[in-house]
């Protein structure tokens, strides 16, 4: 499991991880933390959206009336950082493909109900573009515009010699799947694997811990 992958290069740095999930797969975050005193809970997600802003602080709430004792620091998401266009890369070259003038890439998020999830996304384009390649388009598997097969195509008519596409998901599954087969069917020459257990990712979650260990932390009130 890739979620398991990446969490043991972490764990293989001397933390003491423990794996939840806010939804479809147990254990859930208040049975984790169930018997600690104190914690560090990172949210695995690469934007700051609904999940990290409503879901997450509502089950640590939660948590917290179920024992008082428990006090959580909660670090930030996975992205915005630039180490993650280092592992972007990383997949990409693994296909084959590195950064050049004559390769345009769609940079392809799972999109958000939230714009400013998105706007991250294309902001993230944005700085991307900058390590040389023809140019960085962001696009969305759901929620938002434009399509992964549209964004290829706009880059064609915009003359890209070729177009590429990365895969901004931590694990495999529908969306990954979703994107690729659009993307081939569109013309992207290539389609990198999604992040996975990437060394960067494992770095950025020890910088956020390490962070978050500089911050008060939160206690049930009363």
């Amino acid at each position: 499991m890739a979620v398991e992958s990446l969490l043991d290069l972490v764990r293989a740095r001397g933390l003491d991880v423990r794996t939840s999930y806010l939804d479809h797969a147990p254990p859930s975050p208040v049975q984790a933390l169930d018997g600690l005193a104190e914690a560090v809970v990172m949210p695995l997600l690469l934007t700051s959206a609904y999940h990290s802003k409503i879901d997450l602080p509502g089950v640590l709430a939660e948590a917290r009336r179920r024992d008082p004792r428990l006090s959580t620091r909660v670090t930030a998401t996975l992205g915005p950082h630039p180490l993650l266009l280092d592992a972007l890369e990383r997949r990409l070259a693994e296909t084959g493909v590195r950064p050049s003038p004559r390769t345009g890439v769609v940079l392809v998020a799972a999109g958000s109900s939230d714009p400013s999830a998105n706007a991250t996304i294309a902001a993230t384009a944005r700085d991307w573009r900058r390590r040389g390649w023809y140019d960085v388009r962001p696009a969305y598997a759901s929620a938002a515009a434009p399509t992964p097969a549209e964004a290829v195509r706009s880059l064609h008519e915009a003359g890209a010699p070729e177009v590429v596409v990365a895969s901004y998901f931590l694990a495999p599954g529908y969306f990954a799947d979703k994107v690729r087969a659009a993307a081939e069917e569109a013309g992207a020459r290539a389609v990198s694997p999604v992040l996975g257990a990437a060394p960067e990712l494992a770095e950025i979650i020890v910088e956020r811990y390490l962070a978050a260990l500089a911050r008060p932390s939160v206690r049930a009130a009363g």
